[in-house]
């Protein structure tokens, strides 16, 4: 069995429930942990009765050294503050022989069985960033916290513990001392650690800031990648839909951050089908049990602002209007 652990709030309700769907449809035994970030959501899933999914409360996870460092920072860093300890718990109070972290706003589209299996008798699982532009390693570092595996042994819970600790000691949003967030962290793990993996399968990690390498088509009904410089070819498992935002009261989307250039099969394959079952699910929970919003709002001010920065530096395609 896949043990998945991920955390959201109320806001991100609709893309936690599509992540979640996304695995009952290509992963045939699993079992995902929810850490709900608020009580709206934990009681709003607890009516639920999803299949192969525990819900946790921040009460029953929150201790004293997280309630500590929460009064200190912003609820972004302190939600990648929690990203490591959500994986601590699952592997302290479940049974269970590793545990994999996930971002809620990923969607699987193959099993991401291969991923873990590539593993072999390492520890730890990490994924790069893969950047088109390599100076943008400089911001985010080369790894990516949004699928990380951590095996329940001696070296994995050393790895894992370490990066807790380090966590709990300072987790921002600004960049200090070479440090970013929970994610710069894992920088030096393959030297300073053994047992670590870094991801090379394609297919695991493809995101707003790798896409433009790719050109993406359905075989068989099945999605896949192929590279544009070298043509090799590859299942997509699973893509991370990064800084989706839907303007306030208007019918259009900000696809990911500018500076992102989103090719023509990325939108087809991938964001407009997601964006469709992201606004259908978002009704269908505020139908169901108003949590309020339940989608990532901007607001007009910051859409023109934004829109205005497009035109000036013909940054291609990331709104999109739906009709």
């Amino acid at each position: 069995m896949l043990n998945f652990c991920t955390l959201f709030n109320s806001n991100y309700a609709a893309r936690g429930l599509l992540m979640y769907e996304s695995l009952k449809k290509t992963c045939t035994n699993f079992h995902l942990y929810i850490f709900a970030f608020d009580d709206e959501l934990y009681n709003y899933l607890q009516g639920q009765n999803l299949l192969n999914v525990t819900i946790i409360s921040l009460t029953e996870f929150e201790d004293e050294r997280l309630l500590k460092v929460k009064k200190e920072r912003t609820a972004r860093a302190y939600c990648w503050t929690c990203e490591s300890l959500t994986i601590q718990y699952c592997l302290n109070h479940y049974e269970m022989d590793h545990c994999t972290y996930i971002d809620a706003d990923m969607y699987f589209y193959s099993n991401p069985q291969l991923l873990i299996d590539e593993m072999g008798d390492n520890d730890v699982l990490l994924t790069e960033h893969r950047y088109t532009e390599s100076e943008h390693i400089l911001y985010g570092g080369r790894f990516c916290v949004q699928f990380m595996c951590f095996k329940n042994t001696k070296n994995g819970r050393k790895v894992l513990d370490w990066w807790c600790d380090r966590c709990l000691e300072w987790c921002g949003e600004e960049h200090i001392n070479g440090q970013f967030g929970d994610q710069m962290y894992l920088e030096d793990w393959p030297e300073r650690f053994k047992g670590i993996h870094v991801l090379q399968h394609l297919g695991g990690g493809v995101a707003p800031w790798n896409m433009q390498q790719y050109v993406f088509y359905k075989e068989n009904n099945k999605l896949k990648g192929k590279t544009l410089y070298d043509e090799k070819m590859f299942d997509v498992i699973f893509f991370h839909f990064h800084a989706i935002k839907f303007l306030y009261k208007k019918p259009i989307v900000e696809m990911c951050f500018e500076g992102y250039t989103i090719p023509n099969t990325v939108k087809k394959y991938l964001y407009q089908p997601y964006i469709k079952s992201l606004i259908l699910k978002s009704k269908l929970i505020r139908l169901s049990n108003p949590l309020g919003m339940s989608i990532m709002l901007v607001s007009w001010k910051t859409f023109l602002h934004r829109m205005y920065k497009r035109i000036i530096t013909s940054d291609s395609h990331y709104f999109y209007q739906i009709l």
